[in-house]
């Protein structure tokens, strides 16, 4: 029972909080509601099909595919790689880490994961046009520099900074999780 609570006592302490919220500010409760069920309406549409392609990426690529061009020894290519395929996803970043989850299961270096996120969360193909057209060209290329040399000054600096035993400790952990579902 103990594990049980640990696992959802924040679920359950938001419900609380809704009925709490409901019972003394009916209006802004109401409002809250609407907008957690538009939140959950987006997940239901958009998780799914990210699910169905997490499955086949966990099928289709083999491991030693995805070691050789983005593990350990991939050096700039595996950088570039994660990087490009963070720039050209769709949806938003919550889709991006059950993604990240995938990868760790099939051993992409650390560093790389935190490029794809990093690329993912900042530098979007169309998040760009639209900056473009909206903010200017200078704008949207000096930003995009910017979260470049930052994207990979993080990545590094966590390669760097994080003992390696805790990568293996997040690793196992991730594999852990597939081997239960």
């Amino acid at each position: 029972m103990t594990s049980l609570w640990k696992r959802y006592r924040f679920f359950v302490l938001t419900i609380v909080v809704f009925g709490l919220i409901l019972i003394f500010y009916p209006n802004y409760g109401y409002r809250s509601l609407k907008i957690t069920g538009n939140g959950f309406k987006e997940m239901a549409v958009l998780l799914p099909p990210i699910f169905l392609l997490l499955g086949l990426l966990d099928v289709w690529v083999p491991r030693e595919t995805m070691m050789k061009y983005m593990g350990n020894r991939s050096g700039i290519v595996g950088g570039f790689l994660s990087f490009l395929l963070g720039s050209v996803a769709v949806g938003p970043l919550y889709t991006a880490f059950p993604i990240a989850g995938i990868f760790m299961k099939k051993g992409v270096k650390y560093t790389n994961i935190c490029i794809f996120i990093g690329a993912w969360s900042t530098t979007k193909i169309p998040m760009l046009v639209l900056e473009s057209t909206s903010l200017g060209l200078t704008f949207t290329v000096t930003r995009f520099i910017v979260n470049l040399v930052g994207i990979g000054t993080i990545a590094y600096l966590l390669n760097k900074l994080v003992p390696e035993n805790q990568f293996a400790q997040i690793y196992q952990t991730e594999m852990r999780k597939e081997s239960i579902h």
